[in-house]
């Protein structure tokens, strides 16, 4: 829900209420004479489903997968092998 301010509280404190929408994203209904006539609010974030394809597209291809699932393996054999001392243990 939107806070309603007067267009003067915002003018005098601009700063302020930009860092509210940016910082904790919070939205105001700006008001002159009883009358609301400007929201502030924060942009919406992340990417719009069409945007996907695209997105895929860009990403490296993965040309050896049978190669990159037997490294993934050897990592996993390794970190196995290792012996992780007990951050607790005193």
């Amino acid at each position: 829900m939107s806070e309603t301010l007067s267009v003067t509280e915002v003018v005098r404190n601009f700063a302020e209420y930009v860092n509210r929408v940016a910082y904790r994203r919070e939205s105001f209904v700006l008001v002159r004479g009883n009358k609301a006539v400007a929201e502030i609010r924060p942009l919406p974030s992340g990417r719009l489903v069409g945007e996907l394809p695209g997105l895929v597209s860009s990403l490296p291809r993965l040309d050896d997968a049978d190669q990159f699932a037997a490294d993934l393996d050897a990592a996993r054999d390794e970190l196995r092998r290792l012996e992780v001392p007990d951050p607790w243990q005193s």
